[in-house]
C-alpha cells in the first residue's frame, strides 16, 4: 500500500486529499468522505484498511483547510451545509477528483459523521456511483431525492441511541428512500451512540464514544456490500 497528495478545486477554492492505493489492481475506487473536523488519523485508518482491503481509496477535503479546534468546524460545516447546491458541488468535487485518479474502475463512497451525510448527499444528487455507505452519518437533508433520482446502493450504520440522529430522522430517511425508489440496507446498533468507529475520543467531547463491536459489524457489512456490488 501506498498514499500521495491529490490536488484538486472547487472554483477558486484548492482542496487537497490523499490518496491510498492497494499493492495490487485495485478492485474499485473508494471516495472516503471524513468528520466535520476534517481529515483525521481515525479517518486515515480506515482509509489505509481499505487498500489493504484491495480498494483505491481517496481520503477527500470539505474545507481546503484544517479547522483549529471543533468550534472552527462547526462554523465552517454550517457555512458549506447551508446551500444543499453548493454542498454538493464541493462533494462532486471529490468524486470527480477520484475518478480522474482511477479511470474505468467501479466507485463508491464511505463517509463517517458529516460525511456520512455527504455521501447520502451524492446519492441523493444522482451521483454516477455504485454503492454508499454512511457510519454514523447524518440522515437529514435541506433537498430530498427525487424519485427514481438514486442510482447507488446505500447502505447506513448507525448507533440507535446517537442523539444527533434521532427516531424521527431515521424514519423520515426511511420514507425518503421509499419515495426515492432507493435499494437501501439500514443496519442500527442497540445503546451505541455517535463516532462508534473512532477509537481516539475527539476533543470537543459530547455525545461520542467508540463501540468496538459496531466498528466490526459495520465494517464487514460495508465489505460484504463491495464484494457484492464489486465482484
Amino acid at each position: 500500500m501506498t498514499q500521495e497528495p491529490v490536488a484538486y478545486r472547487d472554483g477558486d477554492l484548492p482542496l487537497g486529499g490523499t490518496l491510498f492505493r492497494p499493492a495490487d489492481t485495485p478492485k474499485a475506487a473508494i471516495a472516503v468522505f471524513p468528520t466535520i473536523l476534517n481529515p483525521t488519523p481515525a479517518v486515515e485508518a480506515k482509509a489505509r484498511a481499505l487498500a489493504d482491503a484491495g480498494y483505491l481509496a481517496l481520503v477527500c477535503d470539505f474545507y481546503g483547510e484544517t479547522p483549529a479546534d471543533f468550534a472552527a468546524s462547526v462554523a465552517l460545516s454550517t457555512a458549506l451545509r447551508a446551500d444543499a447546491r453548493r454542498y454538493r458541488q464541493r462533494l462532486h468535487c471529490a468524486f470527480d477528483a477520484l475518478t480522474r485518479e482511477a479511470p474505468g474502475l467501479g466507485r463508491g463512497a464511505i463517509g463517517f459523521c458529516m460525511g456520512g451525510q455527504a455521501v447520502l448527499e451524492l446519492a441523493r444528487d444522482g451521483a454516477d456511483l455504485a454503492v454508499v455507505a454512511s457510519f454514523h452519518g447524518l440522515l437529514d437533508t435541506r433537498a430530498p431525492a427525487d424519485q427514481g433520482a438514486i442510482t447507488a446502493r446505500i447502505l447506513v450504520c448507525h448507533g440507535d441511541a446517537d442523539p444527533l440522529v434521532p427516531r424521527e430522522q431515521v424514519m423520515a430517511f426511511w420514507e425518503e428512500m421509499d419515495r426515492a425508489g432507493a435499494d437501501w440496507h439500514f443496519h442500527s446498533y442497540a445503546r451505541v451512540v455517535h463516532g462508534f468507529t473512532n477509537p481516539n475520543r475527539p476533543p470537543a467531547g459530547g455525545p461520542v464514544a467508540f463501540d468496538p463491536s459496531a466498528d466490526r459489524q459495520s465494517w464487514a457489512a460495508m465489505l460484504s456490500l463491495f464484494k457484492e456490488v464489486f465482484g
